[in-house]
């Protein structure tokens, strides 16, 4: 069953099909396997996978993106860390860094996040004398902080597909992000320290309060997510909706610089990306029945088994498996495909589903950065203009340390369980 599966599934890639088509090819094939085969399942599942409260989360918080970008509130952001940290050597990473957190607070999605922020800083630094190759990696790398700070649409994708508390695996998620954050600026201040750039000029103190004062609007949507969560005001679907209509608010109202004409052409873009997504959702949830019905997750565990008595080498030996498939597959149907196979699993040996699924999506959040599939990877290179070969020359190193903060998490898993714990009492 499962080399059905797999060979069908990579075959089809291997054809060129898109992922949301291969994943359905390959429920096809398991069916005429198990003898099962009715189109209407396929269609029954297709739009009962896509109809979920909790999904409607992504296209919210996806069309909260495109409301930042277009209303001004994602480029107050940078100019805002621009004038705390821009006379700083290597200034311009570290503002790049400070964005991605940012920005990760706000969106959710790593792509989104990347593209917005390359956009406004690939430019900048290449006019200031920094390495392209080595720019480009760090804001990619930065990207992908997305799926771990809340609101990250990985731990809604993984919430539904295992049924675990979306808050608590967004309450979960800062500290790892954070730490992620932490190691990208130990790294850039190491591999910066001998370049010989321009150094941005060092700004007043009334140019540093009309710069907080006017990008405060922007800070004030994560405070109002993580404070909503954790004092149960809301739950993370209506978080994206308040999202998005603070975007909508300040862009329209307090920036201006959003224009009602413009409204169309964000909400028709953000449906677009939006469509892509759920589709991807739906098809994948389709692999995810017929794999519970083959009864996929015993046949796992039987071959896990050994594992099963020590926590740690299972932990290490399904994250060496993600990073594996993280590889050759995208970020939302590794989750789909992958969750319903392994916490079985996991719960099994006992491990707090939480805890591995912040593990599980940040592992997967590094293999958007791992060729020759890598979204995120891919999306740099189109900005910046360069070659897979290139940006994996300036990538490596905060590559490395992002690997190293998910190791540290396996060893030390009260760098997630406490912080929890704090946040949700």
């Amino acid at each position: 069953m499962i080399g059905v599966f797999v060979g069908s599934l990579l075959g089809a890639m291997a054809f060129g099909m898109p992922i949301a088509f291969a994943l359905l090819i390959s429920s096809v094939a398991l069916m005429y396997f198990l003898g099962i085969f009715d189109s209407q399942i396929i269609a029954q599942n297709l739009i009962t996978g896509a109809d979920n409260f909790p999904l409607m989360a992504i296209p919210f918080f996806m069309l909260a993106g495109e409301l930042m970008n277009a209303g001004g509130l994602s480029r107050r952001i940078v100019e805002m860390a621009m004038t705390m940290v821009g006379h700083i050597r290597g200034g311009l990473g570290y503002v790049a860094i400070i964005a991605s957190v940012l920005f990760a607070s706000l969106s959710g999605s790593a792509v989104a996040d990347t593209a917005a922020l390359g956009a406004i800083l690939i430019p900048m630094m290449v006019k200031s004398g920094y390495e392209v190759n080595r720019s480009s990696g760090l804001i990619a790398a930065g990207g992908i902080i997305a799926p771990i700070i809340p609101p990250s649409i990985g731990f809604i994708i993984f919430g539904v597909a295992s049924g675990v508390s979306i808050t608590k695996l967004f309450m979960a998620g800062i500290v790892p992000g954070l730490l992620l954050a932490v190691g990208l600026t130990v790294t850039w201040a190491i591999v910066a320290r001998k370049d010989k750039v321009k150094v941005q000029p060092r700004k007043s103190f009334k140019e540093i309060f009309i710069s907080i004062r006017q990008g405060i609007w922007a800070l004030f949507l994560p405070a109002i997510i993580i404070g909503g969560l954790k004092f149960g005001l809301f739950t993370p679907t209506e978080a994206a909706v308040v999202a998005a209509v603070y975007a909508l608010f300040v862009g329209l109202v307090i920036y201006r610089e959003l224009k009602v004409k413009d409204l169309f052409r964000v909400f028709v873009h953000a449906g677009k990306m939006t469509s892509v997504v759920m589709f991807l959702v739906a098809a994948a949830l389709v692999s995810s029945w017929l794999i519970t019905v083959a009864n996929l997750p015993n046949e796992v565990i039987g071959l896990l088994e050994p594992f099963m008595e020590h926590p740690l080498l299972l932990l290490i030996a399904i994250n060496l498996l993600v990073i594996l498939i993280g590889t050759a597959m995208d970020m939302t149907p590794t989750i789909l495909i992958l969750t319903p196979v392994l916490m079985p699993i996991v719960e099994h040996a006992g491990i707090d589903p939480v805890y591995f699924g912040v593990l599980f999506i940040l592992n997967n959040a590094i293999g958007l950065l791992t060729p020759p599939v890598g979204t995120v990877l891919n999306v740099m290179c189109g900005i910046s203009k360069i070659s897979m070969e290139d940006i994996m020359k300036g990538i490596w190193p905060f590559l490395l340390v992002e690997v190293i903060v998910l190791i540290l998490l396996i060893v030390f898993p009260s760098l997630v369980m406490v912080p929890l714990e704090w946040f949700t009492a």
